[in-house]
């Protein structure tokens, strides 16, 4: 059994459990942000190829107390490393510390590499490791001298689909697009629409959410190099993953945006992703947004000050979408944005709030259902 840490933004933590249960990973566990979870290594690999919203899937070693470098060396040297990382493997160190008696970041690299290699040395019976092979990223986590040492299973951050190449100015995370459209409860029957679309992110994330694509298929993972994990669990995880797809026949996205450009980027983007025939794009203002269906979901990212606009427009902006954005049934409206005075400007109260974070940005998730 191997024990496992999923990194992600504030306020999604529920949503990667729920997932993650789904998925057939257990011990599940979630914490201010992050997840705890146990599993094989098939579930390594679903969780890097199949997960909507987590940032990246990590190794956890282990944990212990350190208030000196010789408890930080002992501590990393009692690990088995030798269990992931070969004779010829690279193993670069990174990692943090906060509130602790180790405060040197760099000084707890050399420390950790240094035990690392020493640990590796006894099993492997070798004075020098020339690191040409795949690459382990080791990182090290320090809170109030608690030692966590991980192992990156991912590379790049799982919210890199592969699909968006050229985004607009401010683009939002895949993973926290993905999530909005999770929490509005959008389902393979619905009309989502996203008058603000940018590069098209919540609309595609939303179509490959509805259809159970896999969002990782098509991209590849640091772990999938390593020796120690068979190359036929990856194989036998991708084709599951693509056994899990169903139909989206009812499904329709109708995304618009005032920039033409960024228009041009989000067909190019829905194509890349495969789900062009499901999405409809045009240039249109915020002040002449029309439904073409009778029912929708609507979900979308504002510009705000801290992004792109000042205050006095993002009021505007605010006004007008509460004018367009009109209660009606069969109609919901998720509306993401730092602003605490949202409500005033848009001209009502929200039938529900939810606390997220846009990067390092908090904001809250306004939803409109009733």
């Amino acid at each position: 059994m191997i024990n496992f840490v999923i990194p992600c933004l504030l306020g999604l933590e529920s949503l990667i459990a729920d997932e993650l249960r789904e998925l057939g990973a257990l011990n599940v566990a979630a914490e201010n942000g992050r997840v705890l979870f146990d599993g094989d290594e098939s579930i390594l690999a679903r969780v890097n190829i199949c997960s909507h919203f987590a940032e990246r899937v990590q190794i956890h070693l282990g944990s212990f107390e350190a208030h000196s470098f010789e408890d930080l060396f002992q501590g990393v040297k009692a690990l088995e490393w030798e269990r992931w990382i070969g004779e010829q493997d690279a193993f670069p160190v990174k990692g943090y510390s906060i509130n602790s008696d180790l405060f040197s970041v760099r000084d707890c690299q050399a420390i950790t590499k240094k035990a690392v290699v020493e640990r590796l040395k006894s099993k492997y019976r070798t004075e020098w490791f020339d690191e040409t092979g795949p690459v382990h990223q080791i990182q090290f986590a320090i809170m109030k001298n608690r030692v966590s040492m991980l192992l990156d299973t991912s590379g790049a951050g799982l919210h890199k689909r592969g699909y968006r190449l050229d985004a607009n100015d401010a683009p939002i995370k895949e993973t926290l697009a993905a999530a909005l459209c999770s929490l509005s409860r959008l389902r393979p029957y619905h009309k989502l629409y996203d008058p603000m679309c940018g590069s098209g992110t919540i609309l595609i994330e939303g179509a490959m959410l509805a259809a159970k694509m896999a969002p990782g298929i098509n991209r590849g993972f640091s772990a999938e190099r390593w020796d120690c994990i068979p190359r036929e669990i990856w194989t036998a995880e991708r084709e599951r993953a693509r056994e899990g797809v169903v139909a989206i026949d009812d499904f329709e996205g109708y995304g618009s945006d005032i920039d033409a450009q960024a228009i041009e980027k989000a067909i190019q983007n829905a194509q890349r992703a495969g789900v062009a025939s499901k999405l409809n794009f045009k240039v249109c203002d915020i002040k002449d947004f029309k439904p073409v269906t009778e029912r929708g979901t609507l979900i979308c990212n504002p510009p705000y000050g801290e992004r792109l606009l000042d205050i006095e427009q993002c009021e505007m902006l605010y006004k007008d979408m509460g004018r367009v954005f009109e209660k009606k049934k069969g109609w919901s409206y998720s509306i993401i944005s730092p602003d605490e005075e949202f409500e005033t400007a848009f001209g009502r109260k929200a039938d529900k709030r939810r606390k997220l974070y846009n990067g390092m940005i908090k904001c809250q998730l306004y939803m409109y259902f009733k």
